[in-house]
């Protein structure tokens, strides 16, 4: 296999300032896309972009919110305004709102992760669906959580957005699986050594968990095989 397989392909990876994002942003980069990185932390964005530029490869930065009312329209606006077709994106981003009883759910923290986590992702569907539709193979890979399919106590807010999240690409996958070269996986990437991670287990040893680049890795792997649309990955079957 070519050690630069995606020379030439556009990627967007959502939430690439750090974490898996990052880690699947450089990635990419290593094996010739070119990358869109984006997220809501400038510096750090400018950080990733530093070490993509270092390690040989190219990429862009975009920040944005994506709870921002505009901001996915400007996102993809800028974008098409450049590049006519989108190879590759990821839906990384995600926020985890604090860990409570459903009984005990505050409305504040739950509306955002449903902005983040759900509505937003349906935006940047919306948004990039005719630039995805543009690329002669494009692939949607979206990170999702175990929470999702497997129900945890006091995880109700975080885990509800995810499967509302993974439903969503479902049904996206099955609406363009025959008027497209679009294909949509999704993947669980299990523990992992992130900042989100550290907020919901404050007292596990983080040595104990992979890196995100194993994550990345994995990601990569997948990116570079014919799989079928509405494909489910587990990078392991930690939680």
């Amino acid at each position: 296999m070519s050690q630069r397989p995606f020379e030439g392909q556009l990627a967007l990876v959502t939430g690439s300032s750090r974490g898996i994002g990052a880690a699947t942003a450089e990635a990419l980069a290593a094996a010739g896309a070119h990358v869109i990185l984006t997220g809501r932390d400038t510096k750090a964005l400018e950080a990733v972009e530093e070490r993509i530029f270092a390690a040989g490869g190219h990429a862009t930065i975009a920040p944005v919110d994506l709870a921002e009312p505009d901001g996915i329209v400007r996102l993809a606006t800028a974008l098409h305004g450049r590049w006519q077709a989108l190879d590759i994106l990821v839906l990384n981003a995600a926020i985890l709102p604090p860990l409570m009883a459903v009984t005990q759910i505050e409305s504040a923290g739950f509306n955002k992760a449903l902005t983040t986590n759900v509505l937003a992702q349906q935006a940047l569907l919306a948004a990039f669906d005719p630039m995805l539709k543009a690329s002669k193979d494009a692939r949607v890979i979206a990170v999702t959580s175990s929470v999702a399919t497997k129900p945890r106590a006091f995880w109700g807010a975080y885990a509800a957005s995810k499967a509302a999240f993974e439903v969503l690409l479902q049904c996206y996958a099955e609406e363009v699986k025959n008027i497209s070269k679009i294909r949509v996986a999704i993947v669980d990437p299990g523990a992992t050594r992130t900042a989100m991670r550290a907020k919901a287990y404050p007292g596990e040893d983080p040595q104990t968990v992979k890196l995100p680049s194993e994550v990345a890795e994995h990601v990569i792997a997948l990116l570079g095989k014919q799989f079928a649309t509405g494909n489910r990955d587990s990078v392991n079957t930690a939680s």
